[in-house]
C-alpha cells in the first residue's frame, strides 16, 4: 500500500503550492507557558490546505470497464434525486451548507472479472485469494495460480500450475517491486516463489525462509528491489535479502521480530513515489509492523534500529490492525505519514529525518469514527478510503475529519483471509488470538496505488478513484440536483471543497474555470425550470416552483459578479413565462434593499416598476427606490409614480441624490399639512405621518445625513444646511395668499409639534460654534419663533412655556450669543401666573417649573416670581423658590396645601433631616414646622407619622400625644407606634414606657376592641393588675379572662368565660322560647356561630389549664360547662327549635368529646345519667350519646389493627429481601485472580482454592493471605475482605469507610467496596483422569461485615413508627379527644400506600 502516494506531485509543483492556507487544527500540538524559540518554530509543522490536487492518472484503460460504472451512487449521494428530498429542501441558499456530491467512482474491471470466473470454470485455477496492483495487476487463486494482467485488462501471464497448488497451497500473498518486474507470490503451506514477469520465468523457490507448518500471511517488496519481507501465520517477520553469485540464485532470511514476543498480523514497508526516490528517509528502508498490541517502525538500514513503538487505544480483541503510508505536503516539504488503527480510532505519524540524522516521530490529530475498521488505505494526500465491518466503504476527508460518501460494498462480496490467518494449510496451529483477528482479515483483497483503490470479490475485481471536479458536478446534473451542483460548484470555485481532482492551485485560474462551469449550470437550470414548471393548477404552486429557483439564480450571479448573466441571459429567458417574471422582480427586493444589488438596467427598472404598482406593492417599492442607484431610474416617471402613490421617502430620495434638489420635497410636503394646520382641523393618520417625515427629513438636512439614509455629500453639508434655514425663515410660500401669516412653514411646524420642532432647532444649534453665518440664521430663527408665538393666543401655555424653556437653555450656555429681550419673559410670567383660566393650572406649572429648572430663573425678579407663585397656587414652583432661599420648614405648608403631593411630605421631612448638607437650624426649624403639623400629619398617614416619630422625635412623644387633643388620633399614632411592626424596632425608652402601652390598651378598649386579644398576647409591657381593671371596666370579657388566665387565676378567668356563655345560652333559648317572627333564619344562623365560637373559647382554656390540675380541679373546671350545655336544652322545646336544639347537642357531644380525654368514660356517663335532663328520660333520649362513644371506640379498634398489620408487613418486607439479597449468587467479573492475574483452571495444584467478592473480584486464597487481606488466625473462620476495593496500593481502609457499605445487587458491581454480602468459597479439585475442574459451594453464613449491612438496613426503616404517626393525628388541634362524632362511624375509611415493590 505504500504506493498509495500521488505519483504526480512533483517537487518543482511542491514549490509552485500555495502556502497561505495552512490548516492548524491538523496538528494536535499542546500549547506551552513559555514562549518557542526558534528552532521549534521552523520544526513546527503544519499541513497545506490548497486545492493542488492534479488529474489523477488512470492505471487501467477504462474501454473493458462497466459502461455504467461512472453512474453508480452511493449511499451519500444517492437522496440528490429523490423526489421527496426535493421537497424537502431549504427555500433560502444556505452557503455553509457543505455538499460533495458524488466522490467516488466505482468501476468493475469487467475483463478482469471475466478471466478470473473463466479460469475457475475452464482450468481449475480455483477462487481468487490475492491480489495486487502497481503497473500490472497481478491475482492469487485457491489452487496455487498467479493471473498477471496488463493495463487493458488483457491476461498476459499465468504463473504456477496445479501441481503447484497442489504442493504449496493458496496464493496467501503477492507484491510486485517498483519496475513491475518481479512478482513474490507466499502460499498457504509457507513457500514463497519469484517469478520473472517479463518472459514468466520461475526465478526462485523459497521454503526455508521461516519455520515449517505455519503460512504466509504478507509478503512486500522494498524500495531495494534485492529485499522484501514476509510474515507468517506464527506472527514473525522475516528479511529476504536476494543474491545472484556466479549465475546462482539465492535467497538470505533474516528474523526481524519474533512471535514469541507478540505476534505481528501485518507489515508495511515504506515505498516512496518516483518522484521522492530521493528523499532522505528512503536510506532507513522503513517497515512498520502491526502486532495484536501495538506498532512498531522499525529501519533495516544500514543496521537493523527500532525507531518507535506505539500502543493502541482499547479494542475489541477481534478488531483488525491496519497500516498504510502516504507522503504528505507539509510547509514545502514532503514527509511520510503512517496512517494505523484498530478497531475505529485512526491515528497518524509524521515521521521525518531530523539534522542529526535521527528520525522524529510527530503524533498529529485522530480521527474518531463510529465503526469497527478492517481496511486502511490513502487515495491522496488527503482523503483515506475506510472499510468497515459491515463492508461499508467510507471516504473520509482527513483535515476536517469529514466523512464525504459512504458506499456500501457488499456487492464486491469481498474475500477475506480468514484460512490463511488460522494457517488451515499447515493443520491450524495458530493463536487464538491470531485466530479471531483472522475472522475480519481482508489484507490481500485491496490494494491501492497511485490513487486508485481495488478489490477483490470472489467473482470480480473493483476500482474505486476520485472523481474529478466536472464528474462530480456531472453526475448531480444527471440527477436534474441544479442547486447541489451550483453548491459544490461554489465550494470548487472559493477553494473549499474536499477530495478535489483536477484543479490547478492558481486561484484565479480555478476560479475562472469553475466559474465558466458555473454559468453553464446557471444556464441549464433556467431552462430546466421553465420546462418542468406546472402548465396548469394554481397559480401559487407555479409561484412556489420559481421561488424555488429563482433566489438561487440570483445568489449565485451576485456571487460571481455576472450581472450582465442575470439582467441579459437569465431575466431574458424567465420573461417569457409570466409568473417567472413576476417572482423575478419581487425577488430583486431582498437583495436590494440588503444593498447587495444597487444598480439595475433600464429595462429591469421599468419592469420593476410596472409590476409594483400594477400589483399594488408601493411599501416594496419605495423601500428598493431608496436603495438603489438613481442613475438606473427615469426620474421623471419615478417622481410620479412616487407622488400619486405617498412615496414620500422614495420621492425626497430620488430629488436629493438625482437632483441635489433638498428644498422640492419640503415644498410639497408643507403644501399638503399646512392648510390644515392652518384651518384648525385635526390632522389624519396619514397626515401626521407625513408631518413626521418632515421634522425628520429637517433634522437630517441640518445635521448633514441624507434621508432617509446615508449622509450628503460633505461638499454640499453646508450648502444644504443654508438652503433649509433660508427656506424655514421665508415670510410667504410660493403659491401664498393674501390671508396667508408671515413666516408659513415655521408657524407650521410650531403648530404640528412646537416640542419636536424646537428639539430639531437644539440639536442642530450643537454644531454651530465659530461659523459666522449659522448663527445669523440661529438669531434670525430665534426672533422669528418670538414673533411667532408671544401675545398669541393660537398658542397653548404648554407650546410658549416649551419656546420659553428652549431659549432658558440656549442663553444658559456659557458660549451663548443669543440675544432675548427680558421683558419677554416678564409677559410669559405674567401670561402663565394669571388666575383668569384655572382649566391649565396643572400645565402653566409644569411649564414655569421646566423654565425655572432649565436656568429661566435668571431672567425674573426672584421675588415678585414668588409673590406670582403663591397667588397662583403653584406649590411646586414655591418649593422650587424656597429651597433655593434655604427656606426648607416653608416647603412643609407647600406640601400640605398640594392635594396631589401630600403623601411626599413625610418622605421630604425624614431626608431633610437624616441627611447631612444641612445646618442644625435649618434642620431645627423643619423639626418645630412638623411638630406644629404632627396632628394634620397623623391625620393623612398615621403609620409613615409613627415612622417619622420614631426616627426623629421618639423623645417627645408626650408632648406630641398632648398635642392630640382627639382620643382617636392619639389611639391611631400610639397604635402604629406600639404595635407590630415590620420596620426599625422601638428605643428602648419607648419599649419600656409601661404608661404609653397601658394607655393603648385604653384606648384600644373604646376604639379598637378586636385587635385587645392580639395585643395582649404579643405585648408583655404592661402590668396585669391595671390591665385587668382597664379589661373588666370596659366589659371585655375574653380579654380579662386571658389576663387571669396569665395571672395565675384560672377558674376566675374560667368563670368570666361560663358567664359570657351562658348568656349567649340565655338569649338564644330566651328568642327559641319567645317564637320569635319569621325570616330570621340569618340572625339565628348569627347567634348559633357566636355561641360555637365562645364554646371553643372556654374549651382551649379548659384544654390548657387541665394540665397542671388535679383530678378534682379538672372536673371543676368541665363539669360546670358540660351542666351548662345540658342545662339549656331543657329550655329549648317544640318543633320550631328543632334546629337549635340539634345544634346544642352537637355542641354538648363537642364538650364530651373534649373532656374525654383528662376525665374517664365512667365518671361521664355516671355525670349524665345523674342530670335530670336525661337521668330521668327514656334510653332513647341518651341514645346518641352512647353511640357516639361505641363508633369512638370502633375507630380506635380499627386504628390499632390496621396499624398493626402495616407493621407486621414492613418487616416482613424488610426480611425477605434481606434474605433474597443475600442468597443471591455471585457473578465474578473475570476469570482470572486479581492479585497475580493468573486464570484459576490454568493452575494445575492438586487443590486450589477461590474467593469470590460481590463486588465481582476474584483471588486465590494464598494470593490474599500474602497480601494479608484476611481477620483472624485460622483460615477457615478468617474473615476475608476483597483487596482491590479496600485498599489502595495495599493501604488497609479506615473502619468507617468500610462500615458505609449497603448490600446491593452483586451484579452489577460497584467500585469501592471493601466488605461482601456473601462469601462463597470455590474450591477446584484436579482429577487426573479427565482434567475436569469442578466447583463446591459452601453454605452461606452472616459474617462480621454483613451483620454490619444488616444493621444499616434496619436503619434505613428508622423513624417515627405509623402508630405513632397516627396517634398524633387523633389528638391533632380540631380533634382534641379520643372520642369522635356519630357521623364519623358511618363512612369511616383509612387511606393506607401499599409498601414498596421488590425487583426480582
Amino acid at each position: 500500500m505504500s504506493e498509495c502516494a500521488d505519483s504526480a506531485l512533483s517537487a518543482a509543483q511542491l514549490r509552485d503550492m500555495d502556502v497561505d492556507a495552512i490548516d492548524d487544527k491538523e496538528f494536535d500540538i499542546p500549547q506551552v507557558d513559555t514562549p518557542p524559540t526558534l528552532e521549534s518554530i521552523l520544526n513546527e509543522l503544519e499541513e497545506e490546505d490548497t486545492a493542488f490536487v492534479l488529474e489523477d492518472t488512470c492505471l487501467l484503460n477504462t474501454d473493458n470497464m462497466d459502461a455504467h460504472s461512472c453512474d453508480t451512487s452511493s449511499l451519500a449521494s444517492s437522496d440528490s434525486g429523490d423526489p421527496a428530498n426535493l421537497k424537502r429542501r431549504k427555500k433560502t441558499l444556505d452557503m455553509n451548507a457543505s455538499v460533495h456530491g458524488s466522490v467516488l467512482r466505482h468501476s468493475l474491471l469487467k475483463g478482469i472479472s471475466a478471466q478470473i470466473v473463466s479460469a475457475a470454470d475452464k482450468v481449475d485455477a480455483g477462487l481468487p485469494t490475492a491480489i495486487t496492483v502497481a503497473g500490472v495487476i497481478a491475482v492469487g487463486t485457491s489452487h496455487g495460480l498467479a493471473l498477471v494482467f496488463d493495463s487493458n485488462q488483457a491476461l498476459r501471464l499465468c504463473l504456477g500450475s496445479k501441481s503447484t497448488g497442489g504442493e504449496f497451497g493458496a496464493v496467501s500473498a503477492l507484491s510486485i517491486n517498483h519496475d513491475c518486474t518481479r512478482l513474490l507470490c507466499g502460499f498457504a503451506k509457507g513457500q514463497i516463489t519469484m517469478w520473472d514477469l517479463a518472459n514468466g520465468k520461475l526465478l526462485r523457490t523459497i521454503t526455508d525462509a521461516h519455520p515449517p507448518g505455519t503460512a504466509i500471511l504478507h509478503v512486500k517488496f522494498t524500495d531495494d528491489p534485492t529485499l522484501a519481507v514476509c510474515n507468517d501465520s506464527g506472527g514473525s517477520v522475516f528479511e529476504l535479502a536476494f543474491r545472484r553469485v556466479m549465475g546462482m540464485r539465492s535467497c538470505d532470511s533474516r528474523c526481524l521480530f519474533s512471535g514469541s514476543k507478540g505476534e505481528v498480523c501485518y507489515i508495511e514497508p515504506l515505498r516512496t513515489p518516483p518522484d521522492f526516490r530521493d528523499h532522505p528517509i528512503t536510506q532507513y528502508s522503513l517497515l512498520a509492523m502491526a502486532s495484536l498490541t501495538k506498532i512498531l517502525v522499525i529501519g533495516l538500514k544500514p543496521t537493523l534500529k527500532v525507531w518507535m513503538t506505539f500502543p493502541y487505544s482499547k479494542s475489541e480483541p477481534s478488531s483488525v490492525p491496519q497500516l498504510a503510508w502516504q507522503f504528505v505536503p507539509v510547509q514545502k516539504m514532503v514527509n511520510p505519514v503512517l496512517a494505523f488503527c484498530k478497531g475505529d480510532t485512526v491515528h497518524f505519524l509524521l515521521v521525518k529525518k531530523e539534522e542529526s540524522g535521527t528520525i522524529h516521530v510527530i503524533k498529529q490529530k485522530q480521527l474518531q469514527l463510529s465503526c469497527d475498521l478492517i481496511s486502511l488505505s490513502w487515495m491522496n494526500s488527503r482523503t483515506l478510503a475506510l472499510v468497515d465491518s459491515h463492508e461499508k466503504l467510507q471516504v473520509v476527508d482527513k483535515p476536517s475529519q469529514e466523512v464525504l460518501e459512504i458506499m456500501d460494498l457488499e456487492q464486491v462480496q469481498l474475500v477475506y483471509n480468514s484460512r490463511h490467518f488460522k494457517s488451515l494449510a499447515t493443520g491450524g496451529n495458530v493463536s487464538q488470538a491470531l485466530a479471531l483477528v483472522g475472522e475480519k482479515a481482508c489484507y490481500q483483497s485491496v490494494s491501492s496505488y497511485a490513487g486508485q483503490v481495488i478489490y477483490l470479490g470472489t467473482k470480480s475485481a473493483h476500482m474505486m478513484t476520485l472523481r474529478s471536479w466536472r464528474e462530480r458536478i456531472d453526475c448531480l446534473l444527471k440527477q436534474d440536483s441544479f442547486v447541489e451542483a451550483l453548491s459544490l460548484a461554489w465550494s470548487f470555485h472559493e477553494g473549499t471543497a474536499k477530495a478535489v481532482v483536477g484543479l490547478c492551485g492558481d486561484p484565479v485560474k480555478r476560479r475562472g474555470v469553475v466559474g465558466d462551469k458555473m454559468v453553464e449550470i446557471l444556464l441549464l437550470f433556467t431552462e430546466h425550470s421553465l420546462k418542468k414548471c406546472p402548465d396548469q393548477g394554481k397559480i401559487q404552486v407555479m409561484e412556489q416552483h420559481f421561488h424555488d429557483i429563482v433566489p438561487v439564480l440570483v445568489d449565485y450571479c451576485l456571487l460571481l459578479q455576472r450581472l450582465e448573466l442575470l439582467f441579459n441571459q437569465l431575466y431574458g429567458r424567465l420573461q417569457e413565462n409570466v409568473v417567472a417574471k413576476g417572482v423575478f422582480l419581487e425577488v430583486l427586493e431582498s437583495y436590494i434593499v440588503a444593498d447587495r444589488l444597487g444598480h439595475l438596467t433600464t429595462p429591469i427598472m421599468r419592469d420593476l416598476l410596472t409590476h409594483y404598482h400594477g400589483n399594488g406593492m408601493m411599501d416594496s417599492l419605495e423601500r428598493c427606490i431608496v436603495h438603489l442607484d438613481v442613475t438606473s431610474l427615469d426620474i421623471q416617471q419615478v417622481v410620479n409614480v412616487c407622488w400619486e402613490n405617498k412615496l414620500y421617502d422614495a420621492m425626497m430620495y430620488v430629488f436629493n441624490s438625482g437632483m441635489n434638489d433638498y428644498i422640492t420635497p419640503l415644498e410639497k410636503l408643507f403644501s399638503v399639512i399646512g392648510p390644515p394646520l392652518r384651518t384648525g382641523r385635526s390632522l389624519t393618520d396619514e397626515e401626521v405621518i407625513m408631518g413626521n417625515k418632515v421634522l425628520v427629513y429637517i433634522s437630517c438636512c441640518l445635521a448633514g445625513r441624507a434621508y432617509p439614509l446615508g449622509d450628503i455629500p460633505e461638499d454640499l453639508v453646508t450648502q444644504v444646511k443654508n438652503q433649509v434655514f433660508d427656506f424655514l425663515i421665508r415670510l410667504h410660500s410660493a403659491d401664498s395668499t393674501e390671508e396667508e401669516d408671515l413666516f408659513p412653514f415655521i408657524r407650521t411646524l410650531l403648530h404640528f409639534d412646537t416640542r419636536e420642532f424646537l428639539n430639531v432647532l437644539a440639536m442642530t444649534f450643537e454644531d454651530f460654534k465659530n461659523d459666522k453665518q449659522a448663527l445669523e440664521y440661529q438669531q434670525r430663527i430665534v426672533d422669528i419663533l418670538l414673533q411667532v408665538m408671544v401675545d398669541n393666543p393660537d398658542f397653548t401655555p404648554s407650546q410658549v412655556g416649551c419656546l420659553f424653556t428652549f431659549l432658558a437653555r440656549q442663553l444658559a450656555k456659557p458660549d451663548n450669543t443669543l440675544f432675548v429681550n427680558r421683558n419677554l419673559f416678564d409677559q410669559v410670567l405674567e401670561f402663565l401666573c394669571s388666575p383668569v383660566d384655572d382649566s391649565r393650572h396643572t400645565e402653566k406649572q409644569q411649564v414655569l417649573l421646566e423654565l425655572l429648572q432649565v436656568g429661566g430663573v435668571v431672567q425674573f425678579d426672584e421675588e415678585g416670581l414668588l409673590t406670582l407663585a403663591e397667588k397662583a397656587k403653584f406649590f411646586q414652583v414655591c418649593e422650587f423658590l424656597y429651597e433655593k432661599k434655604h427656606l426648607y420648614d416653608r416647603i412643609i405648608d407647600c406640601y400640605l396645601n398640594d392635594p396631589l403631593r401630600k403623601e411626599e411630605i413625610f418622605s421630604y421631612v425624614h431626608n431633610l433631616l437624616s441627611m447631612p448638607g444641612y445646618s442644625a437650624e435649618e434642620k431645627q426649624a423643619v423639626r418645630d414646622k412638623a411638630l406644629q403639623h404632627i396632628q394634620e400629619l397623623v391625620r393623612l398617614d398615621p403609620q409613615k407619622s409613627s415612622d417619622l416619630v420614631l426616627f426623629h422625635f421618639s423623645d417627645e412623644v408626650q408632648s406630641i400625644l398632648s398635642v392630640l387633643q382627639e382620643p382617636q388620633l392619639q389611639f391611631a399614632l400610639l397604635g402604629c407606634l406600639l404595635g407590630p411592626r415590620d420596620g426599625p424596632c422601638l428605643a428602648p425608652s419607648l419599649a419600656q414606657d409601661l404608661a404609653l402601652h397601658e394607655l393603648l390598651l385604653e384606648l384600644m378598649c373604646r376604639f379598637g376592641p378586636e385587635q385587645l386579644l392580639c395585643f395582649l398576647q404579643s405585648c408583655q409591657q404592661y402590668r396585669l393588675e391595671e390591665a385587668v381593671q382597664i379589661t373588666s371596666k370596659y366589659h371585655h370579657s375574653e380579654a380579662t379572662a386571658y389576663l387571669l388566665e396569665k395571672k395565675g387565676d384560672v377558674h376566675g378567668a374560667f368563670n368570666i368565660l361560663l358567664e359570657t356563655l351562658k348568656e349567649k345560652l340565655n338569649v338564644l333559648t330566651a328568642n327559641q322560647t319567645e317564637g320569635g317572627p319569621e325570616g330570621e333564619e340569618p340572625e339565628e344562623e348569627h347567634a348559633h356561630k357566636h355561641l360555637e365560637e365562645a364554646l371553643n373559647t372556654v374549651i382551649e382554656l379548659c384544654h390548657r389549664s387541665s394540665q397542671g390540675l388535679n383530678q378534682q380541679q379538672t372536673e371543676g373546671l368541665w363539669f360546670p360547662l358540660l351542666e351548662a350545655m345540658m342545662a339549656s336544652q331543657k329550655n329549648v322545646a317544640g318543633a320550631s327549635s328543632k334546629h337549635t336544639a340539634e345544634v346544642l347537642k352537637e355542641l354538648t357531644m363537642k364538650v364530651l368529646n373534649s373532656m374525654s380525654s383528662f376525665i374517664s368514660l365512667p365518671v361521664i356517663i355516671q355525670r349524665i345519667l345523674q342530670d335530670p335532663v336525661y337521668g330521668k328520660g327514656k334510653l332513647a333520649e341518651i341514645q346518641g350519646l352512647i353511640l357516639g362513644m361505641l363508633d369512638t371506640f370502633n375507630y380506635e379498634q380499627t386504628l390499632l389493627e390496621t396499624t398493626t398489620s402495616l407493621l407486621n408487613h414492613d418487616l416482613h418486607w424488610s426480611l425477605a429481601h434481606l434474605h433474597l439479597t443475600v442468597k443471591r449468587g455471585l457473578h465474578p467479573r473475570q476469570d482470572s485472580c486479581t492479585i497475580c492475574l493468573q486464570q484459576y483452571k490454568w493452575k494445575h495444584n492438586s487443590t486450589e482454592q477461590i474467593i469470590v467478592f460481590s463486588c465481582g473480584h476474584l483471588y486465590h486464597v494464598q494470593c490474599l493471605q500474602q497480601k494479608d487481606c484476611g481477620l483472624g488466625q485460622f483460615p477457615k473462620n478468617r474473615e476475608w475482605s476483597c483487596y482491590k476495593c479496600s485498599s489502595q496500593g495495599g493501604r488497609s481502609v479506615a473502619p468507617s469507610q468500610t462500615k458505609r457499605e449497603r448490600p446491593m445487587d452483586p451484579s452489577q458491581p460497584k467500585r469501592g467496596r471493601s466488605a461482601s454480602l456473601a462469601q462463597t468459597r470455590v474450591t477446584s479439585v484436579h482429577h487426573e483422569s479427565d482434567s475436569e475442574r469442578k466447583k463446591f459451594f459452601v453454605e452461606a453464613t452472616l459474617d462480621h461485615h454483613q451483620e454490619q449491612s444488616w444493621d444499616q438496613l434496619r436503619s434505613l426503616y428508622r423513624g417515627p413508627s405509623r402508630l405513632s404517626i397516627l396517634s398524633e393525628l387523633t389528638h391533632s388541634s380540631d380533634r382534641p379527644g379520643l372520642l369522635m362524632s356519630a357521623q364519623t362511624g358511618e363512612d369511616f375509611q383509612l387511606k393506607l400506600s401499599p409498601p414498596p415493590l421488590v425487583e426480582e
